[in-house]
């Protein structure tokens, strides 16, 4: 059996990451439950005090095929390397210079967004085409791959 499953991020600001990750993946954000036009709409109908309404955000699919991903507020910030990392694929199935020509230009959108390169992993062949290492604006560690 499978099942469904959802990716979850800590955050200090739920919505501003969901906003940066929204932009990496081609995610939209979940619409609210019906009959609710908007996502303030329904946390007021549901008595959610003000400032408790930025708690939580959500993404998914606009094509209904990859996990939801979560973002929910926590108090303390990042601390240590990620022990699970999400690999964008920017490049499945280039090679060469191609390959490197798309990874950069993957990478500088998505600092120009607020991720920080942290590192350009070369090829290592047989088996590793190379990857760029990046955080996202609260340090979390992702791949373009």
């Amino acid at each position: 059996m499978t099942r469904d499953m959802q990716v979850t991020f800590d955050a200090a600001d739920p919505r501003r990451l969901g906003a940066f990750w929204a932009e990496v993946l081609g995610y939209v954000t979940m619409p609210p439950p019906a009959p609710h036009e908007t996502w303030e709409a329904a946390l007021a109908a549901w008595g959610v005090p003000r400032e408790r309404r930025d708690d939580a955000w959500a993404l998914v699919d606009p094509e209904g095929s990859g996990p939801r991903i979560y973002f929910q507020k926590v108090p303390e910030g990042k601390q240590g390397k990620n022990r699970v990392h999400l690999d964008v694929r920017a490049a499945p199935g280039l090679q060469g210079e191609e390959r490197t020509a798309a990874l950069a230009a993957e990478a500088d959108r998505l600092v120009a967004l607020g991720a920080v390169v942290l590192e350009h992993r070369a090829p290592e062949p047989p088996l590793g085409a190379g990857h760029v290492v990046l955080a996202d604006p609260e340090g979390n560690e992702f791949c373009l791959d």
